[in-house]
């Protein structure tokens, strides 16, 4: 439910504690009486002043994004994720926080497996329109993870960063004690193929090793598991596959359709690593 996750939120002006007005449009009011509306897609912006320094997804990006993750091919990261999350959100006021929800569809997975209430946060206006339309239960929030949360201290089960930015010391105040860091990266030789055929950047060697460094401080206990899905793709697959991330900022879509196009369907493996960090 909407109501239980606006609990977990606190103001981003104040960090007072809000209540939830419905109507046209539903809002956010804090005691102190500032004000959040909600856009008629449903999320809330909770970006003020000057807002962020870093660059959001751009529609397009989204847009293929949502094309891709909606046509299926990595349900199985989503299954995988919603699997690891469970145990930590089986109790009745369970809480997950998704920060860099994207279009929302990993965190959809997780909320239909587990029932638990969610925050969504993402720097994108645009990925947020799409999530909130099919994650209507959720606070769905546009934010800059790199700034303190606007949620109280203890108040997620889990937290789920699936190719998104990591703010350790924001994590680790926000996730009750026994809560569940898990973290999505891609391993060596993720999508190979494709960056061959698109100039996507490949993966850095000692990822992993980096990862679990910057987590160390914070979080005394981690495990982690592998996961590998064969895929086949079409060309267009493939262009929205190179453009929803980072390289959508700088290559053009009509570029990667060229790209994509000259061999036909090409055969690869999405390689990716859930790293598992428990909160002390």
């Amino acid at each position: 439910m909407l109501s239980d996750a606006v609990s977990a939120l606190r103001c981003p002006v104040c960090q007072g504690i809000f209540d939830l007005r419905e109507g046209a449009p539903t809002t956010l009011a804090c005691r102190a009486g500032h004000l959040f509306d909600a856009a008629k897609q449903g999320y809330f912006n909770f970006l003020t002043g000057k807002g962020t320094v870093f660059e959001a997804d751009t529609a397009d990006m989204v847009a293929a994004r949502f094309r891709f993750l909606d046509s299926g091919h990595y349900n199985g990261l989503a299954r995988a994720l919603a699997d690891t999350a469970a145990e930590a959100l089986d109790r009745p006021d369970a809480l997950v926080l998704d920060a860099g929800t994207g279009t929302g569809h990993y965190l959809r997975t997780v909320i239909e497996a587990t029932g638990a209430s969610a925050v969504g946060m993402d720097i994108s206006k645009f990925a947020l329109r799409r999530a909130a339309r099919i994650n209507t239960q959720a606070a769905n929030l546009v934010w800059d993870i790199w700034r303190p949360l606007p949620m109280a201290d203890n108040s997620a089960d889990v937290v789920t960063v699936v190719f998104a930015p990591r703010n350790p010391t924001e994590f680790a105040r926000v996730l009750r004690p026994g809560g569940r860091l898990l973290v999505v990266t891609p391993r060596p030789g993720h999508l190979q193929e494709v960056a061959a055929r698109t100039g996507m950047l490949g993966i850095e060697e000692g990822k992993e090793e980096r990862l679990a460094e910057s987590m160390n401080a914070y979080f005394p206990s981690s495990a982690s598991q592998s996961l590998d899905l064969p895929l086949v793709l079409g060309p267009s697959e493939v262009a929205d596959l190179a453009y929803m991330g980072p390289a959508g900022h700088h290559l053009h879509r009509e570029k990667l359709a060229e790209l994509s196009a000259s061999d036909g369907p090409v055969a690869t493996t999405a390689k990716f690593r859930i790293s598992v960090f428990t909160a002390s």
